[in-house]
């Protein structure tokens, strides 16, 4: 940020495309895919779809159900299987198998920046609309955050960006009002909206 403007008090952080890279680790993961589940293709699509769409259409979420709930109820329901079946291949492909392939991609540059926020003093906070724990985990940054705001994980937010509501939850509890909160995230059309309801600054991130 240029020197003449004010410091962020706290970075709030997506993880998704912004502390990895994504395309390698989907190139990565398309691969392993073909090779050792190529009939589970259909169902992890129709399972991101379900994400967009909720995304898209955030009224589909019932009173008091998770995001990741619904995208479950949604894509089971298109695809004829129990929830839970869906669950675990969510689980396997979408969480623990990446996982194991995330030091590789890992933005070190991002991840250093902000443990030098840190250590200047800024609060720092994780918002993500996937299950977010393991995945801080394999990138070495499980402690990096004072707060992490993750769909899919106890209090995470009841809306999907670009629903300002998980960056709102996240300022709140790192005690910080909103206007002193800088977003960094890789879209502009989900990060970057919530941060501009959530009436936070937005720095967009590029990661190859």
């Amino acid at each position: 940020m240029p020197d003449s403007l004010p410091l962020p008090a706290a970075l709030l952080v997506d993880l998704d495309g912004t502390l990895y890279a994504p395309t390698p680790l989907k190139r990565r993961m398309a691969l392993e895919l073909l090779l050792r589940a190529p009939g589970r293709i259909r169902a992890l699509r129709c399972f991101r779809h379900a994400h967009e769409e909720l995304r898209a259409s955030p009224e589909r979420i019932l009173p008091g159900e998770a995001p990741l709930e619904a995208q479950l109820r949604l894509a089971s329901q298109a695809l004829g299987w129990p929830r839970e079946r869906l669950r675990a291949l969510f689980e396997e492909w979408m969480v623990e198998r990446p996982a194991r392939h995330l030091p590789r991609f890992r933005n070190r540059a991002l991840l250093a920046e902000l443990a030098a926020e840190r250590r200047r003093g800024a609060a720092l906070a994780l918002v993500s609309d996937y299950p977010a724990r393991r995945k801080l985990a394999a990138l070495g940054a499980r402690d990096l955050f004072h707060a992490v705001v993750a769909n899919g994980e106890p209090g995470g937010p009841p809306r999907l960006k670009p629903d300002p509501a998980g960056y709102l939850e996240a300022a709140r509890r790192l005690g910080v009002a909103a206007d002193q909160c800088l977003v960094l995230g890789d879209r502009p059309d989900a990060d970057g909206l919530a941060a501009e309801r959530a009436g936070m600054a937005f720095r967009l991130v590029r990661c190859p």
